[in-house]
Order: structure tokens, then sequence, then C-alpha cells
């Protein structure tokens, strides 16, 4: 992940619970590659993610009592579409994320 031509590309896929602390990574991770002068797409929202459970509120009586719970996992994709040296550096090296924020840094190649 040294060097990368102007045939390759670099994707981030990002992930949180917070759609707060995600934007606010996003816009870092923007700002960061238009600094270096590559070019991108995005950042591109995507589906939310919704897991639900519902358990027993009481666990001898009351089986009508049930209480739900619902966890939602927003998703953001940058890609960046010419990437210079500089913004490989910057992006190993000069990103400060919050806590909670999962991202993935692919490099892929045109070919």
């Amino acid at each position: 992940m040294a060097t990368a031509s102007f045939s390759d590309k670099i994707r981030i896929p990002l992930k949180a619970y917070d759609y707060r602390v995600l934007d606010q990574s996003t816009s870092e991770i923007v700002d960061t590659a238009k600094r270096t002068g590559a070019r991108l797409a995005g950042p591109i929202p995507l589906p939310t993610a919704k897991n639900k459970w519902t358990v027993l509120r009481s666990p001898h009586v009351d089986k009508k009592s049930r209480e739900q719970f619902e966890i939602r996992t927003h998703k953001r994709l940058v890609d960046i579409l010419q990437p210079t040296g500089k913004t490989i550096e910057a992006l190993n090296k000069g990103l400060s994320l919050p806590p909670g924020v999962d991202i993935k840094i692919r490099v892929m190649s045109a070919s």
C-alpha cells in the first residue's frame, strides 16, 4: 500500500451506531483527501442496518409482556479515485477518528 498509481482507487467503507460521529469522521476523510489533491466520490450514504430483538420482561410469569430493542448501524462509503502518495500517507498516519467508528481502507486496482 506504499505506492498507488493513477489507475488505482481507494475504497473506504465506514460504519457506526451514531450518525453524528460517522458524519464527522467522513468529513475528516474527505477534507484530508481534498487537501492532498486527490479526486474523490462521496460520501455516499448506504442503507442503515436495523437489528431488532424481542425478549421476555420476566422469566417466569407474564408471557405476553415483552420488551423490544433495536440498534441501527449507519454506513457511509468514500471512494478516492485518483490517490496520490500524500493521500495514502495522510490516510494511514494522519487520521484521528473518534471511538465507535469502524473503518476499512482498501486499495483496489483498475485491472
